[in-house]
Parts: C-alpha cells; structure tokens; sequence
C-alpha cells in the first residue's frame, strides 16, 4: 500500500541540509553528471528550463537520473510506492506509476 504524502512536506531540513551538503562536495570537486562536466555552468544542463512542477506527474519528455546511493543513504529509502530522481540540478520525490512529483530538493549543483 502506498502511503498518502503531502504536496511538498515529505522533505525535512535535515534532508535538505544532507543533499545540499553532498552535492556542494561533488560541485567543489568538479564531479558533475556525465555530459555536463565540459559546459562551466554549475553543471546545468543546456535549455534546461524547469520542466517539472509539484503535485503534477513528470512529463514523459523529462529525463531523470537516479539518485546516487550516498545521497539515498543520508536521507533515508523513500516511502513505498515512491522514489527518488535527479531532474537537472534537483532531487524528486515521484509517485511510481504516476510519475506525480510529491517533493523536491531544488538547485543542488548552483556555484
């Protein structure tokens, strides 16, 4: 059974703060996604405007990524019947199935 999450209040301070502090390590050390590392640009992928918006299922032109088991391990497995993704420079909590984007950790890879 799924559990019933709250538009934007699954993701707490801490989370936030353990995100943020993994990422801004791979920032420093110059460890963007692949692809991006060559653009100088905070590891933002080109034309990528926000495509994403909370409480509406990821348009299935979005590519997302999976989020990087260190990051998982410091916020915690994702509730049942959700998962976490990468969009671009932000963590997704998404509904399996649905694609709906429940919460989200935003502008993870900004200087």
């Amino acid at each position: 059974r799924t559990a019933e999450i709250q538009i934007g209040a699954y993701f707490a301070d801490h989370q936030r703060v353990a995100v943020s502090s993994y990422y801004d390590t791979q920032r420093t050390a110059k460890k963007c996604p692949p692809g991006l590392a060559k653009k100088n640009n905070g590891c933002l992928p080109p034309g990528q405007a926000k495509k994403w918006h909370m409480g509406q299922a990821l348009p299935g032109d979005v590519v997302f990524y999976p989020v990087p088991n260190e990051v998982i391990v410091r916020i915690g497995v994702p509730p049942q019947g959700y998962r976490y993704v990468r969009v671009a420079n932000d963590i997704l909590l998404m509904a399996i199935g649905s694609r709906m984007v429940v919460d989200a950790i935003e502008d993870l890879m900004r200087p």
